[in-house]
């Protein structure tokens, strides 16, 4: 299933991804620090809801209290609840 998500306090707006069970794949920010935002999509193509969330979530962006990867750990957690309601 493709999961769109539009993102809170943060410079990327939206994250795309797929979702296939508790995996997550083909990750795509728009907006926020392209290279960054790269990587953190290559790093966590094929983990889990859960893997995501131990290792990003509550991560902050400056003086924010939230960051993409923070975003993104929401998003999955979001897209996985959806998909199993």
């Amino acid at each position: 299933m493709h999961y769109s998500y539009k993102t809170k306090g943060t410079c990327s707006q939206v994250i795309e991804f797929d979702i296939d069970g508790d995996v997550i794949s083909n990750v795509a920010f728009t907006g926020g620090c392209n290279g960054n935002l790269k990587a953190i999509s290559a790093l966590v193509d094929g983990m889990t809801v859960e893997q995501i969330e131990n290792k990003v979530k509550g991560i902050q962006c400056g003086m924010r209290n939230t960051s993409c990867s923070d975003q993104l750990a929401t998003a999955v957690r979001e897209a996985y609840n959806s998909s199993n309601a």
